[in-house]
C-alpha cells in the first residue's frame, strides 16, 4: 500500500514536472510591466507553494497584482491537478519547485527554511522534495 501512494505521488509530481511548460504560457502570460517591474526590483519572489509573494512591505497596488496571478495560478494548479489525479497542494508544490528552478540571477525566491533569497549565479536552493 505505501509503495502504491509513494508511486501515485510520484506519477502526480512528475506529470505536474512535464505539464509545467503550459503553466508558463497561462500562468506566467501576466508579465505585465509592472509585474515585471516588481519582479525586477526584487519585491516580489517565487514561492516553495507555487504561488508568487510579496518580498518585504507590500503597498496595495503590488498585492493586488500578487493575488490576482496567485488566483490565476491556482486555477491552472486545479485543473491541472485533476488531470494528473493529483491535490492541488501536490501540484503546486511541484510548479513551485520548477519556478523557483527557473528563476535568473537578481530574481528572488523562498528557500526551504522560509527566507527569501536572491538567485545567484549557482543553483537556487530547493526543497529536497522537489523531483
Amino acid at each position: 500500500m505505501r509503495n502504491a501512494i509513494a508511486r501515485k505521488t510520484t506519477l502526480a509530481f512528475t506529470a505536474a514536472a512535464l505539464a509545467i511548460g503550459g503553466l508558463s504560457t497561462a500562468a506566467f502570460a501576466q508579465r505585465d510591466p509592472a509585474y515585471a517591474a516588481a519582479r525586477a526590483a526584487g519585491q516580489v519572489g517565487e514561492k516553495m507553494d507555487g504561488y508568487l509573494g510579496v518580498v518585504g512591505a507590500a503597498n496595495p497596488s503590488l498585492q493586488r497584482l500578487v493575488t490576482d496571478i496567485n488566483i490565476k495560478r491556482r486555477a491552472v494548479y486545479a485543473d491541472r491537478a485533476q488531470a494528473t489525479n493529483s491535490t492541488i497542494e501536490e501540484y503546486a508544490f511541484t510548479a513551485g519547485c520548477q519556478a523557483i528552478a527557473k528563476t535568473v540571477p537578481g530574481e528572488k525566491y523562498q528557500a526551504p527554511d522560509g527566507a527569501w533569497k536572491t538567485r545567484t549565479s549557482a543553483p537556487p536552493d530547493r526543497d529536497p522534495r522537489c523531483p
